[in-house]
C-alpha cells in the first residue's frame, strides 16, 4: 500500500488494481481494512480504529482513493461527494468542492483529440453493467464527461477524462461507445484482458477544499509499474 497523503483527519492511498476499497461477497481484504491496519501500527493506536469511506472506485480500477480519519472530515467529505457534480449551466463560474481526473489507456484513438460526450445510461444490476440508452426512458440518468489525449502509440491513446456527473461505468462505457474501450476491459469490448486482472483506467488526481483546514488539497497518484504505462506517459508526467 502507497501513502499519497496524510493528517488527522484524511488519508489517501493508491489502490492497485487487485484491491477492493470495501469488504464483498469475495471476502478478500479491502483497502479500508488495510488502511486501518497501518494507522494502529504506526501511530499505536489502542481500540478500534476510525476510518471512514468517502467514495470508491471499480476493483480492476487503480489510483487515489480517499477515506476520513475523524467524523468531521466524513460527514463534510460525504456532502461533497453528494454535490451536483454538473455546473449549473446558468452559472458557469460555479465551482465543484471536488473535482477527480482520470488516466484511461484505450484501444485506437478516437476521432477527435478531445471532446465533451453527454449520453443517457442504464445499468442492469444483474450484470453489473451500464449501457447508453436509446432515449431518456425513467431509468436512465444523463453522464457528462470530457477527453482530451494527452498521448498515441501505435495501438493505443492515453485520454485525460474529467467527470461532470458520477454514474456507475460512466467512463468505461462512454468511451467504448465512441469505438475506444478501456485497454482490458473485456466487459465494455477490450480485445484481451491485461494480465493482471485489471483496467488501464486509473484515478489520476483529486482536488478538493480539506473538510477541516479549508486548505485546497491537491493530490497525485503514481501511474501502475507496467511497459505501456510507463511509454505512454514518461515525456508528460
Amino acid at each position: 500500500m502507497t501513502v499519497l497523503y496524510e493528517d488527522n483527519h484524511i488519508i489517501a492511498v493508491n489502490k492497485t488494481c487487485n484491491e477492493i476499497v470495501q469488504g464483498d461477497k469475495t471476502g478478500d481484504t479491502p483497502l479500508s481494512e488495510t488502511v486501518k491496519a497501518y494507522i494502529k501500527d504506526k501511530y499505536n493506536k489502542p481500540g478500534e480504529v476510525f476510518l471512514g469511506v468517502t467514495h470508491r472506485l471499480d476493483r480492476p480500477t487503480s489510483g487515489v482513493v480517499l477515506f476520513a480519519r475523524t467524523s468531521k472530515a466524513l460527514t463534510r467529505l460525504n456532502e461533497m461527494f453528494k454535490e451536483k457534480s454538473v455546473t449549473p449551466q446558468n452559472d458557469p463560474t460555479a465551482q465543484r468542492s471536488i473535482t477527480k481526473t482520470y488516466w484511461a489507456i484505450v484501444q485506437g484513438a478516437p476521432k477527435l483529440p478531445e471532446a465533451r460526450l453527454e449520453n443517457w445510461l442504464t445499468r442492469n444490476e444483474k450484470q453489473n453493467k451500464t449501457y447508453i440508452a436509446k432515449n431518456e426512458d425513467k431509468e436512465a440518468k444523463r453522464a457528462v464527461l470530457t477527453y482530451k489525449t494527452l498521448a498515441k502509440g501505435d495501438h493505443y491513446t492515453l485520454l485525460e477524462v474529467n467527470l461532470e456527473t458520477g454514474r456507475h461505468h460512466q467512463i468505461r462505457c462512454q468511451l467504448a461507445a465512441i469505438g475506444c474501450p478501456v485497454k482490458g476491459d473485456l466487459k465494455y469490448g477490450a480485445r484481451r484482458s491485461n494480465p493482471d486482472g485489471g483496467i488501464c483506467l486509473h484515478a489520476r488526481q483529486i482536488e478538493f477544499i480539506h473538510p477541516v483546514s479549508k486548505q485546497k488539497i491537491c493530490i497525485t497518484a503514481p501511474v501502475p509499474e507496467d511497459p505501456l504505462w510507463r511509454a505512454l506517459t514518461d515525456e508528460i508526467q
